[in-house]
Order: C-alpha cells, then structure tokens, then sequence
C-alpha cells in the first residue's frame, strides 16, 4: 500500500498554491475516497485547472489517500 504524501514533500508555487501536479494527484486521491456527496465538489476542482496545466500533468501513479 502506498501511503499519502507529507505536508513537507509537497511542491509549491511562488503564488503560495500547491504545484499543479500535486493539485491534481491530491484531487484524483481524494475523489476516490469520498462520498458521492464530496465527490461532485472534488471533480468540480479537478475541472477548474486550466488546460496548459492539465497538458503537463503525469496522470499514472497517483498516491492512494485512501484506508
């Protein structure tokens, strides 16, 4: 089981927000754990990242957040 990144190992921006790919990666965790009710809100999140951002992004390996 792989397990959830720390607070420490996690890339920021200069603008104070979590890097795109860690963004996401925590986003897509997220999704796969939570009720259908939290579900629509964490895939509204998802579909807010601009298209260049989504362009770089790896979407293989995304850590498990989940028990």
């Amino acid at each position: 089981m792989i397990t959830a990144p720390v607070p420490w190992s996690l890339a920021w921006r200069e603008d104070g927000e979590l890097a795109t790919q860690d963004r996401f990666d925590l986003l897509q965790s997220l999704v796969a754990c939570e009720t259908a009710e939290v579900q629509s809100t964490l895939i509204a999140a998802v579909e807010r990242l601009s298209i260049t951002d989504l362009t770089s992004l790896s979407v293989g390996g995304v850590t498990s957040l989940c028990a």
